[in-house]
């Protein structure tokens, strides 16, 4: 296959050349960039003939399930050239990433697809689908909520911006990716930014949107939006109202905390009134990431069902097992068998209980039944999910979350 082994300063231009090669760097100036990026992350490369071919790139973070953190592997990154290509690079250093992630305390790994299919070889199951609305910001309904005027952001702020991102409103599924270098590199590939906020009397940042206004009218494409509260969203909202003598749309991914369409005067009438224009409104519903357990007691752990008591065996199946080399590390997937217990406090515990029903699936369809993607009687239709119809039933009555939100793309 080729050496695989971790990235270092020299395999800079080889990493440059794959990300050219793709067209994931197309403009020499961000170069800079893609070593932010290297930074915020750790690299793994791929050699054939002595230079890089292939890397992965994975982030550390959290993922929030009810009201717990969980430690997240964010997969931020998995490119190969063309003359890397067909040699397994990619599959097997994705899971070297995801036992690496593993290894260092991460209970969740996450990344962002480019087609269903590949990653769920290795585990991987779809995420919770969320809107991308579109609007006439002139639409908000927002009563008499009063003016106040913001600062100006720019690119120069992306340590602030990275700040308020960490600290906003917490939802399920939420996503907080740590190293700073991250934001930086995000915005460091980007252009024609801009950007509107709050901060409170100390100077810290509070509030903000940033994204990109490429044209005079729009659409304003919203990268990033954090709050702390549900006041200080409808303040942005307010804000981006305020806009709209300029701006003729603005899109933004539906925050966890508010129905967008809820808010618009008229939204089918303005469907209609801007149909096939670029600023035509209206909502796609779209999953671009997937997910999948690393640490199946801490995940489960993580779920507090008060008043509940439901007990089943699990067996579980981890394709990335096939992928790992098992003298290579200590974590070889999560596969295996256990006994759930959904209460107050629930648990996995290894082996089987005699007399409890049975469950058995892989690790891709039990991610997006825990996380409440889907219910599982739903996942039984459609994911590798084999128990009783009692048992699916009795799932569908007691694990019960919203669906997963992640608000940070990556």
């Amino acid at each position: 296959m080729g050496e695989i082994r971790a990235y270092r300063d020299d395999d800079f231009d080889a990493v440059a050349r794959i990300w050219s090669e793709i067209r994931w760097l197309d403009d020499e100036s961000k170069r800079d960039a893609l070593k932010s990026y290297l930074a915020s992350g750790n690299v793994e490369v791929a050699l054939v003939d002595g230079a890089a071919e292939c890397m992965v790139h994975w982030t550390p973070g959290t993922m929030r399930h009810t009201d717990t953190d969980l430690g997240l592997c964010a997969i931020t990154g998995v490119t190969t050239s063309p003359l890397g290509r067909k040699r397994g690079f990619a599959s097997t250093m994705t899971a070297r990433a995801l036992r690496q992630g593993a290894e260092a305390g991460h209970a969740l790994a996450a990344l962002g697809m480019f087609e269903q299919g590949f990653y769920d070889r290795l585990g991987f199951g779809t995420g919770a689908e969320y809107l991308v609305y579109q609007f006439d910001p002139r639409e908000l309904l927002l009563g008499d909520r009063p003016y106040r005027q913001p600062v100006r952001l720019t690119p120069d702020d992306w340590a602030d911006m990275h700040a308020a991102m960490l600290a906003r409103q917490p939802a399920h599924g939420g996503v907080r990716l740590l190293p700073p270098e991250f934001t930086e590199s995000d915005i460091g590939f980007g252009d024609k930014w801009f950007g509107l906020g709050y901060r409170d009397d100390g100077g810290e940042l509070t509030h903000f949107f940033f994204g990109q206004l490429k044209e005079e009218h729009g659409p304003l494409g919203l990268r990033m939006v954090a709050y702390r509260t549900t006041d200080q969203l409808l303040e942005l909202l307010r804000l981006l109202r305020e806009l709209a003598n300029q701006i003729r749309s603005v899109r933004m991914v539906e925050p966890p905390h508010v129905q967008i369409q809820a808010l618009l005067r008229e939204p089918m009438r303005d469907r209609h009134r801007t149909r096939s224009s670029e600023h035509e409104s209206g909502a796609r519903a779209v999953s671009w990431w997937q997910f999948r357990m690393l640490d199946v007691p801490t995940c489960v752990a993580a779920y507090s069902a008060p008043g509940a008591s439901l007990e089943f065996n699990l067996t579980l199946i981890d394709p990335a097992a096939d992928r790992l080399d098992a003298d290579g590390g200590s974590w070889c997937g999560v596969g295996g068998d256990y006994t759930i217990t959904i209460a107050t406090t629930s648990s996995a515990s290894p082996g089987h209980r005699a007399g409890l029903p049975l469950l058995t699936t892989d690790v891709n369809a039990f991610t997006r039944l825990w996380f409440g993607v889907r219910p599982a009687g739903t996942l039984a239709t459609s994911d590798a999910i084999s128990a009783p119809p009692e048992l699916l039933d009795a799932l569908d009555r007691t694990v019960r979350t919203p669906r997963p939100h992640p608000g940070w793309d990556f």
